[in-house]
C-alpha cells in the first residue's frame, strides 16, 4: 500500500544536506563540523589549496590530500542523493512506493544498490515477460511457485489461449518461465548475493579471438589465461581490455574449471537456495521441483550471465581506471615537482639527423636569445662548423646549462657537446639530458605559436626543452598532460574523470610552488587558486601594458579581478622586490595586520626578520590568536617569515649516463648505471639509461625488502644506479635491478605488452631528483618475472 507522506519524506530526506554531511564525516572520519565547513567554503567557490592552507581553522586542520577526497566523494554523494530521489518520484507516481521498498532505498548506500532496487519499477521496453502477463501467465507463475505439490503441466492446460498465441501447454509454461526469471533478476536481494558470490569467487577468463593468433602478437600472454578478479591487476585488466578493444581477445566471466564443469551449475544452485522454491534438479524429483530447476538455469543462462559479466568487467575497468589515473596523477606531481635549475641562461638542443639539430638559447627569465640549426650527423655530417657555432653561441650568450633532448640522437649530440667543451676548454656548460616528451605537441599549439609567432615550430621545441630545465613546472603546464607520458594506458582510462584528477595535481602543485606575477606565463597563472584562463590572460595584459606588479593590491585593477578571486589568489601569487617584502612569501594579505602586531611586539621591520632563522624567538605564536586567526594560521606564519617564499622542490642535481653506452648493442649483462627514472607503474619502474630505450626494473628487483607500491621506493625523475639484467634486442626491452649486488642471470618472460614511457609516443622524464638513491642490494629477483604468477 502506498503512503503519500512517505514519499513526501523520503524524497525531501534525499536532499538534505545534513544527510550528505553526515555520510562524508562517517566515511572520512572527521568530525560533522569539519565536513560541513568544508563543503559551505566549496560550495562558495573556495578552492583545494586556499582551503587547505588559509582555512584550517574552519577545516580544524584537513590537509590537501583528505579534502581532495572529500570533494571528490561530494560529487559522488549528491549524484547518488539526486537519483536517489528520481527514483522515488518514479516508484512514487506508479503508485508501488511501500514503507520497506522506501527504506531500502533509502539505505542504498551506492549507485547499483539503488539501481538493482529501481530494476522492477524501471521503465523499460516490451519483454517477453510482459508480454506474458498480457496474455494473463503471470496467475499460472504465481500458483507453480505456492502450491508444493501441483504439476505444472496440468495447471497450464486452462491458460491455453490461441487468441494471445498461447497454443500449448509448452507457450503457457515458457511464458510463467519468463514472467518469474524476469522476477529473479530483478530481485536486488539475490543480485546482491550473486554479485558477492561471482566477485569472491570467479574468475576472468581470457582466450584468443578466432583467426587472430597472427596480428594479435602483442596480446599472446592472455591467448589462454584466466586469474581471480579479485587479484588482478589493474595493468592487466587494461591490457586484456585493449586486447578486446582490438578484437583479439575473447573476455568471459565464469567460476574454477572445475565448479564450472558441473550440473547442475553452482550458480543455478544458489538461485534456488536463495529463493526457497523447492527447485531440484535429480531425475526422480518432482514435476514441479523439476520445472522450477530449469527456471532457475534460464535465469542464470539467460538473464544473469551475461547480466553480470558486463557488470563485474565493468567494475574491473572502473577500478582499473580508477588505479592507472592514481598512477599517472602521482607521476605527474613527481615529475611538475621536479628540481628546477632555476634563473640561468641554457641552451636548448633538439636533436635530430636528417633535418639537423635545432639550437634556441634563452636568458634567466626564459626569453629567447638566439636560435640556429646544426648539421653534425646525417647526411651533412658537419660536425666541426657544427662544434664552432656551438662554442660561439656559448661565449656570446655566457650560457650556464645546455639541455639536451632526450629523443633521437641524443646521445650522439652529448656526445658533440663533450667534443665541443674538450676543444674549447675555456668554455664549461654544464649538459643535461631533458625529456622532450611533449615538445612536439607544444610546438604545435596554438598557445606555442601566440609565443613565438616568428619562430619555426622545431625551434619551439628547443626553447621548450631549455625552459623546462629553468622551471619544469612552469613550462609542463603548458602541455596536455596526457602529452606528457608518465601514465599507464592514460589513453584508455575515462577521460573524464583522467582529466579532473590531473587538473587537481596540477592546482595542487602550481600552489604550492606559488607563482611570480611579474613573470609567469598565462596558462601557469590560470592553475593558480581562484584564477582561469580569462583572468590569466588579463594579468599578462595588464602587466604588459603597465609594467610590473609593484604590490598585491595592484591585482584589483585588473579587469575582471574581483574580491573573490583576489581571496582565493592573492596568497599564492609572488611579487617580488615589491613595495612590501611580505607579496614575496605565502603569507595572504588578509593576514598583513597580524604581521603588523607580530613586528610591533618585536619592535621591528619585516625585513629585519625575514628569512632570519631564530628571529621570532621572544614571541609565542599563542599570544596573537585572536576571533580570526588560530594557532595553526599563526604557526604557518611564523615559519613563513623565517623561510619567506620557500620553494617545496628539492635542490637540483643530474644523472650522468656512461660514455660509450649509446644504444642496445652497447650493454650487456652484469653492467652497472646510473639512471632517470621515467615512469612508475604498478608492476615497476621505468629507467631511462641513456641507449634510448627504457628499462624497467620489476617491483620485485626494486629492493631487497618486499615492495608493495613501486612509489614507495621510486619516484620519476629520481636518479637510480641500476644493473643489467637481461637485454632482449629483438624485442627492445631491458631487465634491469636496482639490487646491485645480485647475480646476473636470465630473466623471465614479461606478461606485460610494452606499456611504458615509450607507448605513447612520448618517451622520458627529466633527469632532475626528487628523493634519495634507494639502497640497492640482496639477491636477484628477475625483473621481468611473470605478472600473472
Amino acid at each position: 500500500m502506498t503512503d503519500t507522506s512517505i514519499s513526501t519524506a523520503a524524497i525531501a530526506s534525499g536532499r538534505d544536506p545534513q544527510r550528505i554531511i553526515a555520510l562524508l564525516a562517517h566515511e572520512l572520519n572527521v568530525r560533522v563540523s569539519q565536513v560541513a565547513a568544508t563543503v559551505e567554503l566549496l560550495d562558495g567557490g573556495a578552492t583545494v589549496p586556499f582551503v587547505a592552507r588559509y582555512r584550517k581553522e574552519a577545516t580544524g586542520g584537513l590537509d590537501d590530500t583528505v579534502l581532495r577526497t572529500l570533494e571528490v566523494r561530494l560529487l559522488y554523494i549528491r549524484e547518488l542523493e539526486e537519483r536517489r530521489c528520481a527514483v522515488l518520484e518514479s516508484i512514487a507516481q506508479q503508485g508501488k512506493l511501500t514503507a520497506p521498498l522506501q527504506q531500502a532505498i533509502t539505505e542504498a548506500d551506492t549507485k547499483q544498490r539503488l539501481e538493482d532496487l529501481y530494476a522492477p519499477y524501471k521503465p523499460k521496453r516490451r519483454t517477453r515477460a510482459q508480454i506474458a502477463r498480457e496474455a494473463g501467465l503471470a496467475p499460472l507463475a504465481q500458483a507453480i511457485v505456492e502450491e508444493t505439490a501441483c504439476d505444472p503441466a496440468a495447471l497450464a492446460q486452462s491458460y491455453i489461449n490461441p487468441a494471445a498465441a498461447i497454443n500449448d501447454i509448452k507457450a503457457a509454461l515458457d511464458g510463467a518461465r519468463d514472467i518469474l526469471a524476469e522476477q529473479y533478476a530483478e530481485d536486488a536481494d539475490l543480485l546482491a548475493d550473486l554479485r558477492a558470490h561471482l566477485w569472491n569467487t570467479g574468475l576472468l577468463y581470457s582466450k584468443v579471438a578466432t583467426g587472430r593468433e597472427g596480428d594479435g602478437a602483442n596480446f599472446r600472454d592472455w591467448f589462454d589465461f584466466s586469474e581471480p578478479l579479485r587479484s588482478l591487476p589493474s595493468h592487466r585488466i587494461l591490457a586484456m581490455l585493449r586486447g578486446r578493444q582490438q578484437g583479439v581477445l575473447d573476455l568471459r566471466l565464469g567460476l574454477t574449471p572445475d565448479l564450472e564443469s558441473q550440473t547442475p551449475h553452482p550458480c543455478v544452485l544458489r538461485i534456488a537456495r536463495f529463493l526457497n522454491i523447492g527447485a531440484q534438479f535429480d531425475a526422480d524429483a518432482s514435476p514441479r521441483s523439476r520445472w522450477l530447476g530449469e527456471v532457475c538455469r534460464w535465469s542464470w543462462r539467460v538473464k544473469l550471465l551475461t547480466t553480470f559479466e558486463s557488470e563485474l568487467i565493468g567494475r574491473l575497468r572502473e577500478s582499473a581506471e580508477q588505479e592507472a589515473i592514481r598512477v599517472f596523477a602521482a607521476n605527474l606531481k613527481d615529475l611538475l615537482l621536479a628540481a628546477p635549475a632555476g634563473p640561468k641562461s641554457v641552451m636548448g638542443l633538439d636533436p635530430g639527423i636528417r633535418t639537423g639539430c635545432k639550437v634556441a638559447l634563452i636568458d634567466p627569465t626564459g626569453r629567447v636569445l638566439d636560435t640556429a640549426t646544426i648539421y653534425p650527423f646525417e647526411p651533412r655530417r658537419d660536425r666541426e662548423g657544427s662544434i664552432k657555432t656551438l662554442a660561439a653561441l656559448i661565449a656570446k650568450h655566457k650560457i650556464e646549462l645546455i639541455a639536451i633532448g632526450n629523443g633521437t640522437a641524443s646521445r650522439e649530440s652529448e656526445k658533440l657537446v663533450a667534443d665541443m667543451v674538450e676543444k674549447f676548454p675555456a668554455l664549461s656548460p654544464t649538459s643535461v639530458v631533458v625529456s622532450e616528451a611533449g615538445a612536439s605537441v607544444y610546438s604545435a599549439s596554438e598557445l606555442a605559436a601566440h609565443e613565438f609567432p616568428d619562430l619555426d615550430v622545431t625551434l619551439r621545441g628547443a626553447v621548450s626543452i631549455a625552459r623546462r630545465l629553468q622551471d619544469p613546472l612552469a613550462e609542463l603546464v603548458k602541455i596536455e598532460p596526457k602529452a606528457i607520458g608518465v601514465g599507464q594506458y592514460q589513453h584508455d582510462v575515462n577521460q573524464r574523470e583522467l582529466a579532473r584528477s590531473l587538473d587537481a595535481v596540477i592546482e595542487d602543485c602550481v600552489n604550492a610552488v606559488g607563482v611570480d606575477v611579474n613573470t609567469a606565463s598565462a596558462p601557469l597563472l590560470a592553475r593558480v587558486s581562484g584564477l582561469n584562463a580569462t583572468l590569466a590572460k588579463n594579468i599578462v595584459s595588464w602587466r604588459d601594458e603597465n609594467g610590473a606588479f609593484a604590490n598585491r593590491k595592484m591585482l584589483l585593477k585588473v579587469a575582471r579581478f574581483g574580491d573573490k578571486s583576489f581571496e582565493q589568489a592573492a596568497g599564492f601569487l609572488r611579487i617580488r622586490n615589491g613595495e612590501n617584502p611580505l607579496d614575496a612569501s605565502s603569507v595572504h594579505p588578509e593576514a598583513y595586520p597580524l604581521v603588523e602586531r607580530i613586528l610591533k611586539k618585536l619592535n621591528t621591520e619585516a625585513p629585519q626578520i625575514m628569512g632570519r632563522q631564530g628571529a621570532l624567538k621572544g614571541v609565542s605564536p599563542s599570544e596573537f590568536i585572536d576571533e580570526r586567526f588560530g594557532l595553526p594560521t599563526i604557526k604557518d606564519i611564523f615559519t613563513e617569515l623565517e623561510k619567506p617564499g620557500r620553494d617545496p622542490r628539492p635542490e637540483f642535481k643530474t644523472a650522468h649516463f656512461k660514455e660509450g653506452v649509446n644504444t642496445l648493442n652497447d650493454l650487456h649483462v652484469g653492467m652497472v648505471l646510473e639512471g632517470v627514472v621515467s615512469n612508475v607503474a604498478n608492476f615497476g619502474a621505468f629507467v631511462d639509461i641513456g641507449v634510448h630505450q627504457d628499462g624497467l626494473v620489476h617491483i620485485s628487483a626494486l629492493a631487497e625488502k618486499f615492495v608493495k607500491d613501486p612509489r614507495d621506493v621510486v619516484r620519476v625523475g629520481q636518479t637510480v644506479q641500476v644493473k643489467v639484467q637481461e637485454v632482449d634486442i629483438a624485442r627492445k626491452r631491458i631487465a634491469l635491478t636496482m639490487r646491485l649486488n645480485d647475480d646476473a642471470g636470465p630473466a623471465r618472460r614479461a606478461t606485460e605488452p610494452r606499456q611504458g614511457p615509450g607507448s605513447a609516443g612520448a618517451r622520458r622524464a627529466a633527469p632532475s631528483s626528487r628523493t634519495p638513491e634507494p639502497s640497492a642490494q640482496g639477491a636477484m629477483a628477475a625483473a621481468f618475472a611473470k605478472l600473472k604468477k
